[in-house]
């Protein structure tokens, strides 16, 4: 008799849980039917509000998501405007060109951390090529490396005339 209790109790307990099961397995698929139902343009709406990395996330989760962050150029905007103030001419040129949001932003995010590494003088001190970082350096264009140039070189002379300046007091 304990032993049919015991059974009976156990397969309540599994009833119990195949029921949750159930209904958790229900709940996530209302809950994909509603994602799968919300228009691109609250889609394009949520995804404004994410900053580059959580925006390239997201359009890794499904191909509605990638399609929808993928073509929609209004999403892509803020973050090359930011890039831009580090690359002006660069940004400018390619939107001159024809280039969308999303192309101009691929083709100068890498461009835009290197340049402004070189412009902030975090490579300065460096003595000879084998003393640079072992990060793969961006190839840029002449006029950038003339603007790094101009800046190292206003970089020198601020130096110089300070260390001037030290020696004559």
């Amino acid at each position: 008799m304990q032993k049919n209790l015991k059974r009976n109790n156990n397969s309540r307990v599994s009833d119990i849980g195949l029921n949750s099961l159930d209904a958790e397995k229900e709940n996530k698929e209302y809950q994909n039917k509603f994602f799968e139902q919300l228009p691109d343009e609250l889609y394009v709406q949520i995804f404004s509000q994410l900053d580059m990395r959580s925006l390239c996330r997201a359009s890794m989760t499904c191909k509605r998501w990638n399609s929808v962050v993928r073509d929609n150029d209004s999403l892509w905007e803020p973050h090359c405007l930011a890039v831009r103030v580090v690359c002006k001419r660069e940004i400018d040129d390619d939107r001159k060109s024809g280039f969308s949001w999303r192309d101009t932003l691929l083709r100068n995010y890498q461009k835009s951390k290197v340049k402004l590494e070189w412009l902030s003088g975090r490579y300065s001190n460096i003595c000879s090529p084998v003393s640079l970082p072992e990060k793969i350096m961006y190839p840029m264009d002449v006029e950038t490396w003339g603007e790094i140039l101009e800046a190292e070189l206003k970089r020198y002379a601020e130096k110089s005339q300070a260390d001037l300046i030290t020696l004559r007091v």
